[in-house]
């Protein structure tokens, strides 16, 4: 295996207020469980929208945020992004951003994410009227892990689908190493009840070929790498964000 180095990936983004707006440079093929856009599609813009986490109260209940994908597109339209666009939604400050960049000769990976988790739970636990309640009381706290995943290797359609469980797996991993608790059992958290995951690939005659992803490969390797360098670095910022809240 090639020496895998922290390198240099040029993929284009901006911070804009509110929003991180990613210009892929062309069509990619992107495999995502974003609100906006998601499942298998071809897309030139991938975006991660900051949204209020404090719903406005109107007759001493909650409201509702509106549609997340209508909003998602009005964003996208008001940035003028031309072409498909991805959209994902947190209630994590852009401030709270990370990123990480691995490569290995020609194949690099980036990844970028914010990380919320008072919103953490445990894979396969049912919600009671005591998780209901807890998940009302942190419902005004940023509480989601984004994480957007680009290569410029060309992956087959089920080496997508393992880059999906490659990253879950190596998020799931800093998760329990912290000792994130689930805000239903208490016991250790797999990750957020409203996680998204997104994966850019090239498309067929672009970027480095492959066909598989898993954790034996370099592309995992790299993927792995990206992945727990992000949620590491967003969950230390996430507790000094909680910390700083609570002292005002």
């Amino acid at each position: 295996m090639d020496e895998i180095v922290d390198g240099c990936v040029c993929t284009t983004y901006r911070v804009i207020g509110s929003t991180l707006l990613i210009d892929l440079q062309g069509p990619h093929l992107v495999l995502s469980s974003a609100p906006q856009g998601g499942g298998m599609r071809v897309a030139s813009h991938i975006l991660n929208h900051h949204v209020d986490g404090t719903p406005a109260v109107q007759k001493g209940r909650p409201q509702r945020f509106g549609d997340p994908a209508r909003c998602l597109k009005a964003v996208a339209a008001s940035y003028g992004l031309q072409g498909e666009t991805v959209g994902l939604m947190t209630a994590v400050p852009m401030t709270q951003l990370v990123t990480s960049r691995y490569m290995a000769g020609p194949l690099w990976v980036e990844c970028f994410a914010t990380v919320g988790i008072t919103n953490a739970v445990r894979a396969g636990e049912r919600g009671t009227t005591q998780g209901a309640e807890a998940l009302q009381r942190v419902s005004v706290k940023p509480g989601t892990i984004n994480l957007i995943i680009i290569t410029n290797g060309r992956l087959s359609r089920s080496a997508m689908v393992g880059v999906v469980q490659v990253a879950t797996e190596a998020k799931t991993a800093v998760l329990m190493e912290a000792g994130v608790p689930s805000m239903i059992s208490g016991g250790p958290a797999t990750g957020t009840g409203t996680d998204v995951v997104v994966i850019a690939s090239r498309r067929k005659g672009e970027g480095v070929f492959c066909r598989y992803s898993g954790t034996h490969t370099l592309l995992g390797v790299l993927i792995g790498r990206a992945v727990t360098d992000c949620v590491s670095a967003g969950l230390r910022k996430a507790r000094l964000w909680e910390e700083i809240r609570y002292k005002r």
